[in-house]
């Protein structure tokens, strides 16, 4: 894997985290008993986004170790995983 593709990798493992760890801990103004004229009640009352994209890029980074161990020692390679183009060829056979 070149350096180009770790990063391209890693930004979606990044961005699946995210969405994985973004409700957890957060709190609406149902639960918080405060409401806030004019706004949805179920809006969080702090969402704690700067903890969660510490959270998200740590917990990203581990996998993405997994990831590139598993891909450097050739037990699955890039190559093995099919694409968009590999999965039509495929179908039209």
């Amino acid at each position: 894997m070149n350096w180009f593709t770790g990063i391209m990798v890693y930004v979606m493992i990044w961005w699946m985290t995210l969405f994985a760890v973004l409700p957890f801990g957060v709190r609406n103004q149902v639960e918080d008993g405060e409401y806030t004229q004019g706004t949805e009640l179920g809006a969080p009352v702090d969402a704690k986004l700067p903890r969660k994209l510490v959270i998200t890029t740590l917990i990203s980074a581990v996998i993405f170790l997994i990831v590139f161990a598993i891909i450097a020692s050739g037990v699955i390679s890039l190559d093995d995983i099919p694409f968009g183009s590999d999965i039509v060829r495929d179908s039209q056979r």
